[in-house]
C-alpha cells in the first residue's frame, strides 16, 4: 500500500497515455503548477459537473500558471469521446493499471448500497512548479470545487 500523502511531499513520478494520443509525465510538467484531479468515471453526472467546472475556468487557471489534468481508469477512447461529446479542452489520462491511482492513494475500497468494490475517491492535488505538493482536497464534493481550487492557486 503506497504512502499516505501529505502538502510538502514530493509528487509521486507517472507517465501515462493521454487522450487524442502521446503522453503526459510529471517531468514533462516540470515548472508549472498542476491540478490534478482524479475522478471515478467519464461521463457521470458528477465527474461530467466536476470536468465542465474545470474547464470553464480554464483561462483562470492559466493565467495563474497552473495546467488541469483528469486522470481516471477509463481507456483513452472513452477519454476521446468524453472530451468531444463536453468539449472540454484539459488532457484526460488514463491509468487503466491503476499503477498512479495507487501511488497517490486514491484508488480505494468503496460501499455502496451495502456491496464493497474498489474505485477512484474523488480527490484533488496542486502541486507546485517544484514537484512538491501545495494542497490536497479528499472526497470532493464537485459543487464549487473547481473554483476552491483555483483560489488556493499560490500568486507568482
Amino acid at each position: 500500500m503506497a504512502k499516505i500523502l501529505k502538502p510538502g511531499d514530493k509528487a509521486p513520478a507517472f507517465s501515462l497515455p493521454r487522450d487524442g494520443g502521446g503522453k503526459v509525465s510529471l517531468t514533462s510538467l516540470k515548472g508549472q503548477k498542476i491540478v490534478l484531479y482524479f475522478y471515478p468515471k467519464d461521463d457521470t453526472s458528477g465527474c461530467t459537473q466536476e470536468a465542465i467546472d474545470f474547464n470553464g475556468l480554464e483561462a483562470k487557471f492559466a493565467k495563474a500558471g497552473a495546467q488541469v489534468i483528469g486522470v481516471s481508469p477509463d481507456p483513452i477512447d472513452k477519454h476521446d469521446k468524453f472530451k468531444t461529446k463536453h468539449k472540454l479542452n484539459m488532457p484526460l489520462l488514463s491509468d487503466e493499471d491503476k499503477d498512479m491511482l495507487e501511488a497517490y492513494g486514491v484508488w480505494k475500497e468503496k460501499s455502496m448500497y451495502g456491496r464493497t468494490y474498489m474505485g477512484v475517491e474523488r480527490t484533488t492535488f496542486l502541486i507546485g512548479e517544484d514537484g512538491k505538493i501545495i494542497q490536497i482536497w479528499n472526497k470532493v464534493k464537485v459543487a464549487g470545487h473547481a473554483a476552491e481550487v483555483l483560489a488556493a492557486i499560490p500568486k507568482g
